[in-house]
């Protein structure tokens, strides 16, 4: 039972209305004693041939369970009802029937079945000259122009029914491709997550260092200038009171990541530090339009260092898939960070898509912070906007 394992409610339903179709057609057919111009020696439509012409439709219920039975049982009701003299010109059931045992067997690995599964196709139009010829007709007049055009269509119906099943095949296999790419893909997103959140833990790790490292420096000095030189001393507390809150808020952000051993690039802050990156990019032949004004005040070594990072892999992206102009935009507010960065793009395709590990990155570094990241591509540019805030 070849189609058993794809069957569903659907699929049955779906079969029994089209035996219903199919015997609905065969009784219209015998009723009206046939196509054409009525003969008087065919046989009327009587109990025998309503149920002869329900044994040539009503199996194809199970067409999917049992397709080669379905088929034999089909072609022998209807060589019965030619050899009874049953004007049964559209055997509807057994063409079908041929239809669904090639969908089924077309393709099946086990060569002996493949050809046992044809053989009905190919004796339907001998067994039927064999009905004529019981019923004693005169089987060469019939065989020419009637036998051979049944012995054609069944041919023609095996081969539409093994085309079915060679596209339901190829229709499975790309959506198990596709569903194991959603899968590869979401694998590497989350990878590039796990990475940049790692590296993210590592930078702040030493950013913490280097905070305590001051605050020991600071208490120090505090400790051996209280009596001397106040002024100095309550100067030595309020840094380590303004380094202590800031380092506090940056590990508040910290996810809890594992911290690998590679060397860790110096700190970027301020703006001098945006603009030397700009520069740099300059050098490197990418034209840039920059807007990079003061702060206005120093910014958390968090918040200075994920501007650079954004900026940095959003230039390097504009370097490489743009038409080698670029707008900047940095904006300090007293509440946080805006930076737009603007190209033309040579492709309709994002400059990195969304799957990528540099937007994924940026995208990181920015929710940490509390803050977005939007990148799209828009009427031929690729537009990042991203927006990091402040801790107050």
């Amino acid at each position: 039972m070849p189609y058993a394992r794809v069957v569903t409610r659907r699929n049955a339903v779906f079969d029994a209305g089209l035996a219903v179709l199919a015997f609905t057609v065969s009784l219209g057919v015998l009723a009206s004693d046939g196509f054409g111009t009525p003969d008087a020696a065919v046989r009327h439509l009587d109990g025998l041939g309503v149920a002869l012409a329900g044994a040539t439709a009503l199996p194809l219920a199970a067409r999917r369970f049992a397709p080669l039975t379905v088929c034999l049982v089909t072609i022998a009701a209807s060589a019965v009802m030619y050899r009874l003299g049953y004007p049964l010109d559209t055997p509807v059931g057994p063409a079908i029937a041929i239809y669904s045992a090639g969908a089924a067997y077309g393709g099946d690995p086990r060569l002996a079945r493949r050809r046992l599964a044809l053989l009905p196709a190919l004796a339907f139009a001998p067994v039927l000259g064999l009905a004529y010829a019981a019923r004693g007709a005169d089987v060469v007049s019939i065989l020419v122009p009637e036998l051979l055009s049944v012995a054609l269509v069944a041919g023609v119906l095996w081969l539409a029914g093994d085309h079915t099943r060679l596209r339901r095949e190829r229709m499975a296999e790309l959506e198990r491709r596709a569903r194991q790419a959603e899968r590869e893909a979401e694998r590497e997103r989350r990878l590039a997550v796990a990475e940049e959140r790692t590296r993210i833990a590592r930078e702040l790790h030493d950013s913490a260092g280097h905070a305590i490292n001051v605050i020991l420096v600071q208490a120090g000095a505090a400790r051996l200038l209280h009596e001397r030189d106040p002024d100095r001393s309550q100067r030595a507390i309020a840094t380590i009171e303004e380094v202590a809150r800031g380092t506090i808020g940056e590990i508040d952000r910290l996810v809890r990541a594992l911290r690998d051993d590679e060397p860790v690039p110096a700190a970027a802050t301020g703006p001098v530090a945006l603009e030397e990156l700009v520069e740099r990019h300059r050098a490197g032949g990418l034209a840039i339009a920059a807007t990079i004004p003061a702060p206005g005040r120093a910014l958390p070594h968090g918040v200075a260092w994920a501007a650079y990072r954004i900026l940095q892999e959003a230039l390097t992206n504009a370097a490489r898939h743009g038409r080698g102009t670029a707008d900047v935009a940095v904006q300090f507010t007293p509440d946080a960070v805006d930076i737009r960065v603007t190209n033309p793009t040579t492709a309709p395709a994002p400059p990195a898509s969304p799957g990528g590990h540099g937007i994924v990155g940026m995208r990181e570094r920015a929710t940490l912070l509390g803050g977005t990241l939007v990148a799209a591509a828009v009427a031929g540019e690729f537009r990042l906007h991203a927006r990091l805030p402040i801790p107050g």
